[in-house]
């Protein structure tokens, strides 16, 4: 029986203004995910895209003199470039100005006004314009009547909306989240929505009046052009008008929405009851992460110190893409606390992993190869009378041991436990060189030929290991690892410069010490370039 699809999302973000590092990171943190999952052989299907159909949009489009639809074309290409940039593979770039999500998303609204969960009333309550978000009394007393994001007064709002009857589903939610511990992580973001909904739920308004001059922008409420829907409550109908087709279908429900903590209500509350009036099964896991912060200091336009998609590309062309997907996949606020994007950090931990780890690691063993075997794999060979232990011959289960622990990782969402296995094989297989010492072998060949057994059986190990590691290092380093592939006459992609291109067999079988797609007596090492070369960490940090 084939394995589940999985279907990973991140959110649509808001195309108001150019990307930065957060909408960066939790675009990589899904594409890490999502070529995980492809590399177990799953039908991957990943989704990403631009929020489009906010008041924002059409105020600063009117600001600058453009059409809402120039502005949003204009920064949905941007995304997409970034995207490119970071070495995203999504499967599909959702735009909610689309007419697939417009005409897929007025439906749901239509079913639910039939089956009464979304009704017409008077809404008098706090506005968050900043947010576009309507908050609840207690909400917005909580915070002194000023967004909890941005600080900006709220905006008193009294108008005739449609709401949604978040209250029915109270107890079918508190329900869910008892029986699925697993559907918001991590642990202390389920905490805060739990205590959210001990304060008991409100009907939440999706609705807003239309505009003068906004009349073409937007989704109308079903049958009542005086109304707009609510750019929220739209929005997050992108997750199913996305696959909401025969051949999509079977991706549904989602395995994993990814988002910052920030949007983790409207994702573990409001999307989840629409889908329970809508009768569609829920998503899997709601993952909020937390954020990057810059330099220790929070990032904020005032104190104009966002990472901007411009630095993220200076320390790629210094670095490489692949380095910078490292960073963020290892180092980044996946869990519950954020995480600071610090030039000496970075260069720590590109030292340490990249420069010292898999690069250094996996050019000794290439150049060795080269040396005593004219680059190719050695024959096998009996170990004759040889009578000391080298530890090499373990080196077979210590690998195992971390592919096993790299899945159990990566089900628990454990992305960067679960590529620390693909550098702590490196550090073994350095460990293992220091230790056997194969350069000091090679030089006593020619007085003991037994020794030549020795430096094969070595340096085989010393290279599967890497070939092996290499397929843990991928789902953040594509290119890298692709580029050790073609080097050492490795395939186990269709296509490695093709991240969709699927694997050719699940990784049970790719990284099978001894299996069918291990390395072969004969097959060419190329020493080729150093993957990554170290860095200085007096050098200064580069500028956009």
């Amino acid at each position: 029986m084939p394995p589940e699809p999985y279907y990973i999302t991140t959110p649509i973000y808001y195309v108001n203004d150019r990307p930065h590092i957060g909408h960066c990171y939790t675009t990589v943190v899904a594409d890490v995910a999502a070529r995980f999952a492809r590399l177990l052989g799953r039908d991957v299907f990943f989704l990403t895209g631009t929020d489009e159909h906010a008041e924002k949009v059409v105020t600063t489009a009117r600001e600058r003199g453009l059409t809402p639809r120039q502005w949003s074309d204009a920064n949905a290409a941007e995304f997409r470039r970034a995207f490119r940039l970071m070495e995203v593979a999504e499967s599909d770039f959702m735009r909610t100005s689309e007419d697939r999500h417009k005409t897929r998303a007025s439906a749901y609204i239509k079913r639910l006004m039939d089956s009464g969960d979304v009704y017409l009333g008077d809404y008098v309550g706090w506005f968050d314009a900043s947010q576009e978000e309507y908050l609840t009394e207690t909400v917005a007393k909580e915070h002194g009547f000023n967004s909890p994001v941005t600080g900006k007064p709220l905006e008193k709002r009294t108008e005739k909306n449609y709401f949604f009857r978040l209250s029915k589903y109270e107890d079918r939610l508190r329900a869910h989240f008892d029986a699925r511990p697993e559907f918001v992580l991590p642990e202390a973001r389920r905490n805060e929505v739990l205590g959210r909904l001990r304060q008991g739920l409100n009907d939440v308004p999706v609705s807003r009046a239309v505009k003068e001059g906004d009349e073409d922008w937007g989704i109308l409420m079903p049958g009542d052009p005086g109304h707009r829907v609510y750019v929220w409550i739209e929005a997050l109908c992108n997750y199913l008008t996305a696959v909401d087709e025969p051949e999509r279908r079977k991706y549904w429900p989602a395995t994993v929405h990814v988002m910052a903590k920030d949007i983790l209500w409207f994702h573990a509350v409001i999307w989840p009851a629409m889908l329970m009036a809508l009768g569609e099964p829920l998503p899997r896991t709601v993952y909020a992460h937390a954020y990057f912060v810059a330099e220790g200091r929070k990032m904020s336009k005032s104190l104009g110190n966002f990472i901007e998609i411009d630095l993220l590309e200076a320390y790629g062309r210094r670095y490489s893409i692949d380095a910078v997907r490292w960073y963020l996949a290892t180092q980044g606020p996946l869990g519950a606390t954020d995480a600071d994007f610090a030039h000496a950090r970075f260069v720590e931990v590109y030292n340490a992993d990249l420069a010292n780890g898999i690069g250094n690691c996996a050019s000794r063993v290439g150049n060795m190869i080269e040396k005593y075997f004219g680059g190719q794999i050695p024959e096998e060979g009996g170990w004759g009378e040889i009578a000391f232990d080298l530890g090499f011959h373990r080196t077979g289960s210590e690998v195992d041991s971390e592919v096993a622990d790299w899945l159990e990782n990566f089900e628990q969402f454990d992305l960067s436990s679960a590529l620390a296995c693909g550098t702590a094989i490196a550090t073994n297989i350095d460990l293992l060189i220091n230790r056997t010492q194969p350069f000091k072998i090679a030089k006593q060949i020619e007085n003991d030929v037994a020794l030549r057994v020795v430096l094969a059986q070595i340096l085989k190990h010393c290279a599967e290991a890497i070939r092996i590691a290499s397929l843990l290092l991928y789902p953040a380093m594509p290119a890298k690892m692709a580029s050790l592939w073609r080097a050492w006459n490795c395939s186990p992609l269709n296509d490695p410069d093709d991240a969709d291109s699927g694997f050719r067999a699940p990784l049970a079988e790719l990284a099978e010490w001894g299996g069918t797609w291990s390395l072969k007596p004969g097959q060419r090492i190329a020493k080729g370039d150093p993957l990554f070369m170290r860095a200085d960490p007096a050098e200064p940090a580069p500028t956009a």
